[in-house]
């Protein structure tokens, strides 16, 4: 499983591009491939976008070249398009308006349909997010604001977005009306900041306001701020349950819920669920800390800090070779021998997706002299893919679509293995009913266009090009 992306917008700040910077590194976490800030000074717009972790991307002087009192920012892991500069955001253009300019968090299901109809009438895209569509879509609306142009956009759109555009002196924001991706409103002063998690505004000293709800746009200028209900909610919203689970930091708020609060239930739950004959309880770290922390108090068990985790690893220390000899878990997870060593241990982790990782975990922990293992994981097993803004394999990689629980157990190696089940799940949040549970049930609130694929457009992209070297040959 892996990071879905992070917006972050502010409104009426001399520092705008430094506060957006503070803002982004509280939400590297949603997102480590690139990031990106563009800001406004009521004259002119300026940009910085590149590859890598925002400490890396911004400097002293690049922040000082980000003038003006408004800026949006995003931190990027793909979920569509190729992971490359140009495909980075936020993404800028130019409309009969003038400059605007849009951060994405999700994913556009119709992109393929609405990008294929949109070529073939003459436009031309620079890049294969599904982001770029959205952009298209309000070049070519002919109402007569850049509000009333976003929301004819999005009215041909369908799938999950926490958007962001900045316009030439407005900063408007909008969240799907299924409520997908998290979105919320806070305040500094009379500054007004927008950003996926609420961990954004304490970095800075603002306040917490809301959620930008469902079929809600928001639109932050001059004459202060404005809502706009652009679209009803659906009937039954679908909210994703993983930003408890794993996405979100536990030091946040998002649909309105403490997501500490949440994983401590979710611990708690699993302990109810299954409890386990042992002597500690450790996590995974990081994401599964604060379940564990719930499951240890519920068990009355020791919690103990069994694996250590290098924060320093990058992608690029781990060779093929090295691969091969499964040095990926070493580099990353170092065992507590004296913590660890004869001891019947409860190993708490949040999801397994493919299951290779976490056999590697627990080769690992027996080498340090574990007894035995247990292994609880707080969530059911994943089933199904998302399409709604979640980078996960496809449904023949995830190891609990062609395996039984039995089955998973065995393959890792374990005394025993437990999931949280769906119904323990639902009654850790306020708002069950309202919930995407669709990686664990494969029941999709909204259907996508075909064989949908993260590098679709990619794809796409390299037939037409053998197309036409095929006609330019003949």
């Amino acid at each position: 499983m892996k990071e879905e992306c992070a917006v972050f917008g502010i409104f009426g700040s001399k520092e705008a591009a430094q506060m957006t910077y503070l803002g982004l590194y509280s939400l590297q976490h949603r997102g480590q491939e690139s990031s990106g800030i563009i800001s406004y000074d009521g004259k002119k717009m300026y940009e910085h976008k590149a590859m890598g972790l925002v400490s890396k991307v911004y400097s002293d002087d690049i922040l000082k070249e980000l003038e003006g009192h408004v800026a949006i920012g995003h931190n990027r892991y793909s979920t569509t398009g190729i992971s490359h500069v140009v495909n980075t955001q936020p993404f800028l253009v130019d409309c009969r308006f003038g400059k605007i300019a849009v951060a994405h968090n999700g994913n556009l299901v119709n992109a393929v349909e609405l990008r294929t109809r949109m070529e073939d009438d003459g436009s031309i895209f620079r890049s294969t997010m599904d982001s770029e569509v959205l952009l298209h879509l309000i070049a070519r609306s002919r109402e007569d604001s850049i509000e009333k142009m976003v929301i004819d956009a999005l009215g041909q759109v369908k799938g999950a977005y926490s958007l962001l555009f900045l316009t030439q002196g407005k900063i408007i924001a909008a969240r799907d009306p299924n409520g997908f991706r998290p979105l919320c409103l806070g305040k500094l002063g009379n500054t007004h900041i927008i950003a996926s998690e609420s961990c954004a505004f304490d970095i800075i000293g603002a306040a917490y306001l809301r959620e930008v709800e469902p079929g809600e746009m928001i639109v932050l200028s001059e004459d202060g701020i404005k809502s706009i209900k652009f679209a009803a909610s659906a009937e039954r919203l679908s909210k994703c349950i993983f930003e408890f689970i794993y996405f979100s930091r536990p030091d946040s708020k998002v649909f309105g819920e403490n997501v500490d609060k949440v994983r401590r239930k979710l611990g708690r739950k699993l302990a109810e669920e299954h409890p386990a004959d042992a002597d500690i309880v450790i996590s995974v770290p990081d994401s599964s800390n604060t379940i564990a922390l719930g499951f240890a108090e519920a068990s009355g068990l020791p919690f103990e800090l069994g694996l250590i985790r290098n924060h320093y690893v990058g992608r690029t220390f781990i060779q093929p070779k090295q691969r091969e000899r499964d040095w990926d878990v070493r580099i990353k997870f170092n065992p507590v021998k004296g913590v660890l060593r004869g001891k019947r241990i409860v190993v708490i982790d949040d999801s397994i997706v493919r299951g290779s990782t976490m056999r590697k975990l627990v080769t690992l922990i027996r080498e340090a002299g574990a007894a035995e293992v247990h292994l609880r994981i707080g969530s059911p097993p994943i089933t199904h893919s998302c399409y709604y803004g979640i980078d996960t394999p496809t449904r023949s990689e995830l190891i609990a679509s062609k395996k039984s629980v039995r089955e998973i157990e065995k393959y890792l190696g374990v005394e025993s293995l437990h999931y949280l089940s769906v119904k323990g799940l639902l009654e850790c949040v306020d708002d069950p009913d309202n919930y995407c549970i669709t990686c664990f049930n494969g029941v999709y609130p909204i259907q996508r266009d075909g064989d949908y694929s993260k590098d679709v457009f990619d794809q796409d992209i390299k037939d037409k090009s053998g197309r036409r070297a095929e006609r330019n040959s003949a």
